[in-house]
């Protein structure tokens, strides 16, 4: 059998020939497919990071923001063009990476792509700065004096795996900041930081240069510990106990800026339980969570749905579950892990179980559907599942009793999915933000981020800069020092 393989990463300054190279432990990879990764000496490491934070960073911080800006926007293109081979490189191996269809995989890459395109990269500087120029040199300021903003020098991140496209959210504020950069991928997912990281190279060199995308095993203190002590500033994706374990091996004064596990949910209120309305919200909810596989942080993991509409909560839930049979049919699930396939098993016998006692309690669907839908017809705190297309329909009497609801999951909250009355919205919104809810949006667009998106409730861009503030007093001096003044 011929073995197709993915060399992972972007390595510049360093000759690829001249590297040792290992299989990547990927057993999501069918047979016949593999990936390559390289074994860095320390000298080599040492050689990478000196290289994207020096004239790596220096090439970047010599461009207007405006000018990186235009060369991301052609990476883009070239990614999003179905003729290019970059292109179709990610059709072909984020399947097999992922584990999700290549029809989820080709619906869900143009939206990921298109979020960072020139017009959407503009607002997205002018949404954290104000004055985009800040990056470029010392601009006024109207209290008087100048600032301005200066990222880091070196800037690592570690990305999960859990959706492809999440290391452009990070590595494109990075670019932005004027930082030199360096990756570490997930073995669940390394293919898109990859593509992305070549290209950038091939077709814009003065940024692809101060980039480095690599992996290295998580046992591997030498290779993190060396990385930690020269970065600035470190950006880290993944579940609680990883991040801990991340921030305890920080050395001092490193900027550690994590972003962890989260729950998500949508809200239905009565205005959209109509009898002509809610086929359609149905079927919008549906696809919040079958895109990303219910995997991304803003996908919902449970829908809170108000009486008194012409459909009842139980209907909505049995419409949800039409829509999620439908689109089954056209995107299949991914076969779970044997771990995964265990705790949806749980879940849902924990269900059926608390069912036979309590008659609000319903489960639709049979384990064999490729998801699961349970409806609870008493108001129910909010708590994760087992993903993989697995979400709980929880009645209330009133959209009032949603934050009593949400409170003991406080710390974990970030997107609510809404379809409620306009009279409702406002209102709603500012409970949400009091409980910790930090991304409303519309249902149906729940796994579609706007561009610049505050993720977590953070200014993404913003948090990686020093904001450098030059005073009035020292220009006021200056002017008494020249050569004209006595």
């Amino acid at each position: 059998m011929t073995l197709e393989r993915f060399r992972v990463g972007h390595l510049p300054g360093l000759d690829a020939a001249g590297l040792a190279w290992r299989e990547l432990p990927a057993p999501q990879l069918p047979a016949g497919h593999a990936f390559e990764v390289p074994l860095l000496t320390p000298d080599q490491l040492q050689a990478l990071c000196d290289q994207v934070r020096g004239p790596g960073r220096q090439g970047l911080r010599a461009l207007p923001v405006r000018e990186i800006v235009q060369a991301i926007d052609r990476v883009i293109q070239q990614l999003l063009d179905p003729a290019s081979p970059e292109h179709l490189l990610l059709l072909r191996w984020l399947p097999l990476s992922t584990g999700f269809s290549p029809e989820m995989i080709r619906v869900n890459l143009g939206p990921t792509l298109r979020t960072f395109r020139a017009l959407q990269l503009q607002r997205f500087l002018v949404e954290d700065l104000g004055n985009p120029a800040l990056l470029d040199g010392f601009e006024p300021r109207v209290t008087g004096g100048w600032t301005h903003a200066e990222g880091p020098d070196l800037l690592a991140h570690v990305w999960a795996g859990n959706v492809p496209g999440l290391p452009l959210w990070s590595l494109v504020c990075g670019l932005l900041a004027k930082a030199g950069n360096i990756g570490k991928v997930s073995a669940g997912e390394p293919v898109f930081a990859t593509v992305f990281a070549q290209t950038l190279a091939r077709l814009e060199p003065r940024l692809g240069d101060a980039v480095a995308v690599l992996w290295w095993e998580r046992q591997d203190s030498q290779t993190a510990r060396a990385i930690w002590q020269q970065a600035d500033t470190v950006l880290a994706y993944g579940g609680d106990s990883a991040l801990r374990d991340l921030q305890a091996q920080m050395p001092p004064g490193v900027r550690f800026l994590p972003h962890g596990h989260k729950l998500s949910f949508g809200v239905i209120g009565r205005a959209a339980l109509s009898a002509g309305r809610a086929p359609t919200v149905a079927r919008l909810a549906a696809d919040d969570l079958v895109r990303h596989e219910q995997q991304g942080c803003y996908s919902p993991q449970l829908f809170y749905v108000e009486r008194g509409g012409q459909v009842t909560p139980q209907e909505f839930a049995q419409r949800l579950a039409a829509g999620l049979q439908q689109l089954s049919a056209k995107f299949p699930r991914p076969r779970p892990g044997l771990a995964e396939s265990a705790q949806i098993a749980q879940w849902r016998s924990s269900l059926e179980w608390a069912g036979l006692d309590d008659a609000s309690v319903q489960v639709l669907g049979y384990p064999e559907h490729g998801w699961n839908v349970a409806y609870r017809d008493q108001a129910t705190p909010i708590a994760p599942g087992p993903l993989h297309r697995c979400v709980q329909v929880v009645a209330l009497d009133s959209l009032e009793q949603l934050p009593a609801c949400l409170a003991p999951q406080r710390r974990y909250l970030q997107s609510a999915g809404l379809a409620v009355a306009p009279e409702q919205l406002q209102t709603l919104a500012g409970q949400l933000a009091a409980v910790g809810v930090t991304r409303l949006s519309a249902i149906g667009q729940m796994a579609q981020p706007a561009p610049g998106w505050h993720n977590d409730g953070r200014p993404s861009l913003l948090d990686l800069l020093t904001l450098v503030d030059l005073e009035a007093s020292a220009e006021a001096l200056a002017e008494r020092l020249t050569s004209y003044e006595t």
